[in-house]
């Protein structure tokens, strides 16, 4: 049986409006598939994704129900009984939203998907519970990530006019014309500016005055719900956690340590090394670790923020080339294989090597090396190998 409340729940979630602007992630998923999963950061826009397809299924409202996972109603639930009962209703189409929220919910999810003719989409925040228990649907669901908002992205939903994505090759092949082009349609330097303060997570439209107390609610509840319970984090450590933020946000890559980090939340390298991979598996922070064949193979991991908004919340006085380099992971992070270098910043698919920094960046620090970049910040056209930082964000 499905208690009214969460009937009730799902009619009203259904039929509220739907914001106009679909996300990239749209296009890519194949809604064919019986068992797809959305992960993503908090507040990335996994509900919405959900809801814009529900809506574009057109199909009758009771052959569609929503169960939001964190709803106090579905905590002593089993999702199996409750698709049972949908099904059996004539219901079509499942939708999951927290799916991680729920106990054992993989085991739930393959025998929904074995036993009945029901077309289940589930979403989850990141790789938190959902990389623990979702191995043995490998081969039964098809699973996406849904990264924060692109510059392109940002841009769209601004201004209301479409900007193509390009790929890697093409932006370094025809970065010069890719940009005159753009600039015939918008100011990038200012909306990039605009991007770096509070264009990353999609619910900046619904009040910029309280973005910010939104996305430190959205590193709250990460910490202190997601990681401390799923992975059993004493509360007394959450606070070391959020220093550790604090340090990425305020201080230069080049200077953070094993030992001052360390030190910093009283901790061996050992389990800081643990809480660093569980706020990277919350989408909190990027580790960068070195590619193969580097001669610096036993420095320490490059820690970044995970996106530029986090800096304007987490500090007052953002380290500015880690804001850069910041953005720069996060707009290629979704599609390629990024890594520091040791003569470079990052190699990128270990075929391209990227220099960040302003204006006046040179390319005397990658003087030898073969497809070797500079990405600059404050330049709206660059020349050669010299590219605008903004345009990395046309990505996807």
């Amino acid at each position: 049986m499905i208690p009214s409340i969460i009937r009730q729940a799902s009619a009203f979630i259904l039929a509220r409006p739907q914001p106009s602007y679909q996300r990239f992630l749209h296009q890519k998923i194949d809604f064919n598939e019986a068992l797809i999963g959305i992960k993503g950061a908090r507040g990335c826009g996994k509900t919405t994704l959900l809801l814009q397809h529900a809506r574009a299924a057109k199909l009758e409202p009771a052959q569609v129900l929503y169960i939001a996972c964190d709803h106090p109603a579905i905590v002593d639930l089993s999702l199996y009984e409750l698709a049972q009962t949908f099904y059996q209703e004539g219901g079509q189409l499942l939708l999951f939203d927290e799916i991680h929220k729920s106990k054992n919910f993989a085991a739930h999810l393959k025998a929904i998907r074995d036993t009945f003719d029901l077309k289940v989409i589930f979403s989850g925040s990141s790789a938190l519970r959902l990389e623990h228990e979702l191995g043995d649907l490998s081969r039964r669901a098809v699973v996406y990530d849904l990264p924060v908002l692109s510059l392109r992205e940002f841009m769209e939903m601004e201004t209301g006019q479409v900007f193509d994505s390009v790929s890697l090759t093409e932006l370094l092949e025809q970065h010069v014309n890719l940009a005159q082009q753009i600039m015939r349609q918008v100011r990038p330097i200012e909306q990039f500016k605009k991007y770096l303060n509070y264009g990353a997570y999609p619910f900046y439209r619904e009040s910029l005055d309280n973005y910010p107390r939104k996305l430190l609610e959205v590193i709250n509840q990460t910490i202190d719900s997601d990681l401390a319970g799923i992975y059993s984090i004493e509360t007394s450590k959450l606070d070391k956690l959020k220093k550790l933020l604090y340090m990425i946000c305020s201080t230069d890559p080049v200077e953070l340590n094993i030992s001052k980090l360390s030190a910093a939340v009283g901790t061996s390298w050992a389990t800081l090394a643990k809480y660093l991979e569980r706020m990277q598996a919350g989408n909190l922070i990027h580790i960068v670790r070195a590619g193969s064949g580097m001669r610096t193979v036993n420095k320490p991991d490059k820690l970044l923020l995970d996106n530029a908004n986090l800096f304007q919340v987490l500090c007052a006085s953002p380290n500015s080339g880690s804001l850069r380099e910041s953005f720069f992971v996060s707009q290629l992070n979704y599609q390629h294989q990024v890594h520091y270098h040791d003569q470079g910043d990052f190699s990128v698919d270990e075929q391209w090597i990227f220099e960040i920094g302003g204006a006046n960046k040179s390319l005397k620090q990658l003087k030898g090396q073969a497809q070797s970049y500079a990405a600059l910040d404050d330049v709206v056209v660059g020349e050669g190998r010299r590219i605008p930082l903004w345009m990395f964000g046309m990505l996807y």
